[in-house]
């Protein structure tokens, strides 16, 4: 890709080291059960799938948190779960996964998200959720406000993501906080929006809505296909919302960027990669934690667009939510996206 060295590439790897990222957003548990099918039930019309394993994996926001950590750089997950066997089993998995509970608040007005997804031969039959999505109480919010104060004041952050899934976090007061928070201390702030909290978000770094969520955000009938229509309801909302740049996700059409800095627009459209697909789940997540660190790390928007689409498209191999795999990824980087002349 024309002016993306492998050196660029390879420096940039090295220098996501380290950094220290703070995710807030909704945070669940990702449960599997997988198993065998080869009868129909006699109860009903439905397959009998006969429970092989089980598996319980961290989802939402804290998936954000596992693709920063499997980056190589640090993150710092802050977000609200239910003072529930499922909340201690969320920390659990934390720990495990080797990433700190401290922005974590245990609430006994909520439930711990979680997601069951049955697997039978290799394909998803069903899937349960259970959770809660009203908004943070007041009292929530202030702990959760004393929690990102204290991750504020005891780390040193690079760039804040705020991962939206609609499950209550992120209120208004807690969006127009932490932004403040962020903008006094000169730190980017890089958003995955969902529809209810859409026009919330001003002045911010990085916006990367996908193309439902951008549709629904800006109330357009009927779909976004051309990319010049996308572009123009991206030039429309980052005018109306101060935003510096918006990365679109365009699923097997890849992503579109526009940034705009020191008053020059620049713009690229990256294509997917071909890809064999098993499961598109937490791909946007991989995206937002490539994209958030590059921000960080003032890296060129086409760099960024470029490598968080490639990213996207890894994880996309793999059933189950997954985080990107570092190696592999690089390995790729070096042969699709640096300059055949370096």
């Amino acid at each position: 890709m024309k002016n993306i060295t492998r050196n660029q590439i390879e420096m940039l790897f090295e220098d996501f080291k380290g950094k220290q990222v703070l995710i807030l957003g909704d945070v669940m548990i990702d449960a599997y059960l997988w198993g065998k099918v080869d009868r129909i039930s006699p109860e009903a019309p439905v397959p009998v799938v006969s429970v092989k394993r089980r598996d319980n994996l961290l989802g939402g926001a804290a998936n954000v948190a596992l693709n920063i950590k499997a980056l190589g750089a640090v993150p710092v997950l802050c977000a609200v779960v239910g003072a529930d066997i499922k909340g201690d089993e969320f920390t659990g998995l934390l720990t495990k996964d080797g990433i700190t509970d401290a922005g974590i608040i245990h609430s006994p007005e909520r439930i711990t998200t979680t997601k069951f997804r049955i697997i039978g031969n290799k394909a998803q039959m069903l899937r349960v959720d259970e959770e809660m999505d009203s908004d943070l109480s007041p009292a929530d919010e202030e702990k959760l406000l004393e929690r990102l104060k204290s991750v504020f004041s005891n780390y040193s952050i690079s760039v804040v993501i705020l991962q939206d899934y609609n499950k209550g976090v992120l209120t208004r007061r807690i969006i127009d906080e932490v932004l403040g928070m962020a903008a006094q201390l000169n730190i980017p702030v890089v958003v995955d929006p969902k529809k209810k909290n859409f026009e919330a978000y001003r002045n911010i770094d990085l916006f990367k809505p996908n193309l439902k969520e951008l549709r629904e955000g800006l109330k357009i009938d009927g779909e976004l296909t051309e990319v010049e229509k996308i572009r123009q309801a991206v030039i429309e909302w980052q005018s109306m919302q101060s935003i510096k740049a918006m990365m679109v996700t365009l699923s097997e059409a890849g992503v579109f960027i526009r940034d705009i800095q020191d008053g020059e627009v620049l713009e690229y459209h990256i294509p997917a990669h071909l890809r064999n697909i098993a499961d598109v789940s937490g791909a946007g997540d991989t995206v937002i934690s490539v994209a958030s660190l590059c921000r960080a790390l003032k890296v060129s928007p086409l760099l960024t667009a470029a490598l968080s689409n490639l990213a996207g498209g890894l994880v996309c191999e793999y059933t189950g939510v997954v985080p990107v795999n570092r190696d592999r990824l690089l390995k790729e980087a070096l042969e699709l996206i640096a300059d055949k002349q370096t």
